[in-house]
């Protein structure tokens, strides 16, 4: 029974974040990637199916309300930048306060650190690129996606959706001449790898 109230919970947090997404009004960039609907089907299943095995590891009702609230913002992350190719910072660092929020009160420095580790190559990569190869929505969802696993964990997820969204742009075709929605490989990463690190890191 938990693990079906657990993946309804948060498949409708991943449901939220599709409508969520639905309010952002936006053109879409002429150098950006082209746009597309999102598999919402899949978005809202893989978030329940999370929610699911979270419900068999943890009954911390704040951390699995903290976890709602990251997949509500993934999936609106998702949502936004395939249509529009942009990461609005409300779903980035709207969460993102929240965890590091959190870590005030309890006193622990190490969210901030895990936050920083990936945010500064990222930071770098988009200032090279002066963010045409990646924006600065994706840098700040980086950021969010070390609060919530770890540097190491975060580290790890990133690496594996980077080499995910090259083997898809390469199998497509187009070359560089065609570029992709990123953020979507990144969302992707943190949700598959959050069930790898409960109790996660902003609140261990």
């Amino acid at each position: 029974m938990d693990i079906i109230l657990g993946a309804l919970f948060f498949g409708i947090a991943g449901y939220v974040g599709v409508l969520l997404a639905g309010t952002v009004k936006a053109q879409p960039f002429e150098d950006g990637p082209v746009p597309a609907e999102p598999p919402i089907l899949w978005i809202v299943a893989g978030c329940a199916v999370i929610g699911g095995f979270v419900a068999t590891h943890t009954t911390d009702a704040p951390q699995v309300a903290l976890l709602a609230v990251v997949l509500c913002a993934l999936s609106a992350i998702w949502c936004t930048d395939v249509r529009y190719g942009i990461v609005p910072d409300a779903f980035t660092l709207g969460p993102l306060a929240l965890i590091l929020g959190i870590a005030l009160v309890q006193k622990q420095a190490w969210p901030f650190l895990y936050a920083a580790v990936p945010f500064v190559p990222f930071a770098v990569t988009a200032m090279i690129s002066k963010g045409r190869g990646m924006g600065w929505g994706d840098v700040k969802l980086a950021a969010l996606g070390g609060a919530v696993l770890g540097a190491q964990t975060a580290l790890l997820a990133f690496s594996v959706g980077c080499l995910v969204a090259v083997i898809y742009a390469y199998l497509r075709g187009g070359g560089r001449s065609q570029p992709i929605a990123f953020a979507p490989y990144l969302a992707g990463s943190i949700g598959l790898a959050i069930p790898l690190v409960l109790p996660f890191g902003a609140l261990r």
